[in-house]
């Protein structure tokens, strides 16, 4: 009755089950361990941010280039504000409004754009506290270049002048006449009486949309796993009942060679 799974169809049914189901489980498997790597970093970044808001700051130059394990980090670093620049669109405590972003000219050359910090409403140049004068020591969190139309980031272009819509090296180069650091940093107090910026934490460490979408891959993977065996088990059962059909002389000669 099971001669049926020697015919060059059934073998090429069956390669094709044998292969699909570890692929699919494979691929299930690496979505999972996508999913549960995420959660790590998430579990390790809240982690790291509970423990940066004791530690000691340290000199910009030691936290550079800023990775998952610096970025956050509180860091120092001495020179006297130059240009600065408001940055419309940011939310803090859901309510809109922006940031006033000056780059701190350092002793090398290089500028590192700090967020003294937020104020509500439109971006407005008359209302953004002008900077201290003469040198300045600045303390707060390490962060890394913002990408344009990531996590929230405004890709807008054509902005007026005085503004940017992402505190991005490639962006602030193009807007000032100066070398800049990549990377940035919010100060832990708000200077001139505006808001302070809390520090986000880096990329592809939160349990964000990407973390739940492997998730669900994971589950579709699964599914597909399961799928290709119960159609295996349908084929199968369908054959079976059609050759016992044949053995009591139910089928046409017909519909035999057409189902071989």
């Amino acid at each position: 009755m099971y001669r049926f799974l020697l015919t060059p169809r059934w073998w090429g049914i069956n390669v094709f089950v044998l292969l699909a189901i570890p692929f699919c489980i494979f691929m299930g498997s690496w979505q999972l361990s996508r999913f549960e790597s995420r959660v790590a970093d998430h579990r390790d970044a809240t982690e790291e941010a509970a423990s940066q808001r004791t530690q000691t700051a340290r000199p910009l130059a030691e936290l550079l280039p800023v990775d998952k394990k610096t970025s956050g980090d509180q860091v120092t670093a001495t020179g006297r504000y130059g240009k600065q620049l408001l940055v419309p669109d940011r939310k803090l405590d859901d309510s809109n409004g922006y940031y006033v972003l000056t780059l701190l000219r350092t002793d090398d050359g290089k500028a590192l754009p700090v967020v003294r910090g937020w104020l509500p409403g439109d971006a407005d140049p008359a209302k953004a506290p002008a900077p201290p004068t003469g040198e300045v020591t600045v303390t707060g969190s390490l962060q890394a270049s913002e990408t344009p139309g990531d996590n929230g980031v405004s890709a807008q272009g054509g902005l007026p002048a005085g503004q940017t819509a992402a505190i991005s090296s490639a962006s602030l180069v193009n807007l000032v006449p100066y070398d800049v650091y990549d990377a940035w940093v919010t100060l832990n107090r708000g200077d001139s009486g505006m808001k302070a910026v809390p520090a986000t934490a880096a990329a592809d460490t939160g349990l964000d949309l990407k973390a739940f979408q492997n998730l669900g891959y994971t589950g579709e993977w699964f599914v597909f796993a399961g799928f290709v065996i119960f159609m295996w088990f349908r084929l199968l059962r369908r054959e079976v009942e059609f050759a016992r059909d044949a053995e009591l002389g139910l089928v046409t000669e017909e519909e035999q060679h057409a189902a071989v």
